[in-house]
């Protein structure tokens, strides 16, 4: 628990980290705030007919959060402390105050679950109440299961970016990856319109635990889509950690 704590203050004592908690939390609710008129007169024009996804759907635009969070619990390690020794790292001193490799790995990854757990809940809370008090009786109150599964969902993303950092040691490309996926051009949607496959990659079977209306090529069980994306972050933080075991600092 000390080795937990302890990865908890450097986690949170990055500005960087501040960032992602700040994007993460914010982003969700204020987008609810600015399409509320426009999901109004969709409403009221019955173009919009199934709202069972309200708030729900929009949790997915604060992405960025637990994405950033995942990637720089790892990336912080392999920066460069300073000018004056451009090939110092983190990680030097961190594998000198606990040389086991994978003990220093459970250690980051609670940590990591737990920000992201604390930020899902906060951000979660926020969005569908707000989402409520602005449309009413158009926008139900999402099952508490459905609820859990979309706090699930931002954990096991944060997860699957932090065992893209520990595979590439590197910060960049997998959040510059990651964020580009989630919101520019969705490569694994486009890749659906090719191959039904596509819909058991982690992204996109992953929102099929909690949401319920979208263009699915596969509809997969809310609790088999959960397996399968516990299944990809499982393998991917596997190879991580046997890298991160096997290689030099």
């Amino acid at each position: 628990m000390s080795l937990v704590r302890a990865e908890l203050r450097k986690l949170l004592g990055l500005p960087t980290a501040w960032v992602g908690l700040v994007l993460g939390t914010l982003t969700a609710p204020v987008v609810v705030l600015l399409n509320a008129p426009y999901t109004r007169r969709a409403i009221a024009a019955g173009t919009l007919t199934d709202t069972s996804d309200l708030g729900l759907r929009d949790l997915g635009i604060g992405l960025i959060g637990p994405m950033v969070l995942g990637v720089i619990v790892v990336s912080s390690e392999y920066t460069s402390t300073g000018q004056d020794a451009p090939g110092a790292r983190q990680l030097t001193a961190t594998l000198a105050a606990v040389p086991d490799r994978l003990r220093l790995l459970v250690a980051k990854t609670t940590a990591l679950v737990l920000v992201v757990a604390a930020q899902a809940v906060v951000t979660a809370t926020a969005t569908l109440t707000l989402t409520q008090v602005l449309h009413g009786e158009h926008a139900p109150a999402p099952a508490p299961a459905r609820v859990a599964a979309a706090l699930l969902y931002w954990t096991l993303t944060a997860l699957l970016a932090y065992a893209l950092a520990l595979i590439t040691r590197n910060g960049v490309v997998p959040l510059t990856l990651l964020i580009i996926n989630s919101s520019v051009v969705s490569v694994s949607y486009l890749l659906t319109k090719v191959t039904d496959l596509a819909a058991y990659l982690p992204d996109i079977a992953g929102t099929q635990m909690f949401l319920r209306s979208g263009d699915f090529p596969v509809e997969i069980a809310p609790v088999t889509a959960g397996l399968v994306m516990t299944t990809w972050v499982v393998a991917l933080l596997a190879v991580g950690a046997v890298l991160f075991r096997r290689r030099d600092t």
